[in-house]
């Protein structure tokens, strides 16, 4: 059967390293959890034959549509939407899987259309939601909650040192106006943060865009999550490779893979390991970072992180 390759006009990050790393065999039965614009499940489908199977997985309503329009004829793929911290649930094939993908974070269509609200750079509606049909958006929520827990978001989940500055701006400015589009949010969050305290090369809005969406989408429980999911769906052999962009997923990606690729320390002295103690992962390498050659063709990638783990038998 011929696949079709993948399209030149998005490249997805770190995509060399992800099929390497997968080490896909063309019989295998694999999963996408985070399906996007779909440049890496087009990698890996390229690489499977007539017996393989391909789950697609998305929880914006526009990445499942525009799967189903790319894959959904091949009868080797099913196209799923879901959150990637349901795998286990959403795909009928726990402990036979020989590759799980998560692409965690915003998609770079998300990014890119200014009416979903997640950059900046582009003024649209102050939304943020990955699955719109589901949850509150940025704006109800920046216009609702308590200074003090806008304060610890953007703290917890931006590391935003200059919260307070940040949000006495924004309770003042709700109290005239809702905060309606993400133009006037960066607009605030210059307003509020002084040139002193900007880091070089960073828009003063990144952290605070950050922080919202994780909270918003409730990304880094998903993503723990996710992590279970994935590794509970492997086979003996197959492999969890997990694509991170900002240091609070990378933790927990890398907290997650060393936890289960060694004996649990409080157990490891007995003078017989309890099974349930045991490694359950092996580390597959190093992380991975994008050349300066991708970084320079997309700037996306400079913060990217691949980490690979293997399933036990």
């Amino acid at each position: 059967m011929n696949c079709a390759a993948v399209d030149d006009s998005h490249r997805p990050v770190l995509l060399d390293q992800v099929v390497e790393a997968m080490a896909i065999r063309a019989d295998g039965w694999y999963v996408d959890g985070t399906f996007g614009r779909g440049g890496h499940a087009a990698a890996i489908r390229s690489r499977l034959g007539p017996d393989a199977r391909l789950w697609l997985v998305d929880r914006d309503p526009r990445a499942v549509a525009a799967a189903q329009s790319r894959f959904g004829d091949d009868p080797r793929c099913e196209v799923l939407r879901g959150n990637f911290a349901e795998l286990d649930r959403l795909v009928p094939a726990r402990g036979r899987i020989d590759g799980v993908l998560l692409d965690v974070g915003v998609s770079s269509p998300q990014l890119d259309d200014a009416a979903r609200g997640f950059s900046f750079y582009r003024d649209g509606p102050l939304d943020m939601r990955m699955d719109p049909d589901t949850g509150i958006s940025a704006a109800d929520w920046l216009h609702t909650a308590a200074p003090g827990d806008i304060v610890r978001v953007l703290r917890e989940f931006g590391e935003e040192p200059q919260a307070r500055r940040i949000v006495r701006t924004i309770v003042a400015a709700r109290e005239g106006a809702r905060i309606a589009t993400t133009g006037a949010l960066a607009r605030l969050v210059e307003e509020a943060v002084p040139a002193r305290f900007r880091e070089a090369g960073r828009h003063p809005a990144t952290r605070t865009f950050q922080a919202i969406r994780v909270y918003i989408n409730g990304e880094l429980d998903a993503l723990r999550a996710g992590l279970e999911a994935g590794a509970t769906l492997l086979a003996p052999g197959g492999r969890l490779a997990v694509i991170s962009f900002h240091s609070l997923e990378d933790r927990i990606v890398k907290r997650f893979m060393r936890d289960r690729s060694r004996v649990d320390p409080a157990l490891a002295k007995l003078p017989v390991v309890p099974e349930s103690a045991r490694p359950t992962l092996r580390l597959v390498g190093k992380a991975r970072r994008a050349d300066a050659s991708e970084v320079q063709a997309n700037a996306r990638a400079r913060s990217a992180v691949l980490r690979v783990a293997e399933r036990l038998s």
